[in-house]
């Protein structure tokens, strides 16, 4: 059953004040940095001095990673770096920029919603 706006706006707020006070951010982070974030995370390891072509594809790898739960995107391995890859499988419908965030924001949702099952540390 899907969330009603209000709700599904809720949910993704729940996770931003995570997030911020988490990092001890001075205000709540914004969808790119969401994303970034969830590279991180897939990546497995932090550094200070990622480039900016290192955050763009870190930003890359966490929407290939969001669109796996759609089947868009299938994870295919690490590299020798350890850096994940992934593969197209179908394109993702083409959406103007207001509905891209959405759909993004719902799968930022259930990424942490997953976290928070797996590891049980999401206390907002």
């Amino acid at each position: 059953m899907p969330l009603e706006a209000w709700e599904e706006d809720f949910a993704y707020n729940r996770i931003r004040n995570y997030v911020q006070k988490r990092f001890n951010r001075p205000g709540l982070p914004d969808l790119n940095a969401m994303l970034f974030l969830i590279g991180v995370q897939e990546l497995g390891r932090w550094r200070n001095d990622f480039t900016k072509e290192e955050k763009q594809d870190l930003m890359h790898i966490a929407v290939c990673r969001l669109m796996a739960y759609d089947g868009h995107y299938e994870f295919v391995g690490r590299d020798d770096d350890g850096w994940p890859h992934y593969e197209l499988v179908s394109k993702i419908p083409p959406q103007d920029l207001r509905g891209q965030e959405k759909l993004l924001r719902a799968r930022i949702v259930r990424y942490f919603n997953e976290l928070e099952e797996e590891e049980g540390y999401l206390d907002v």
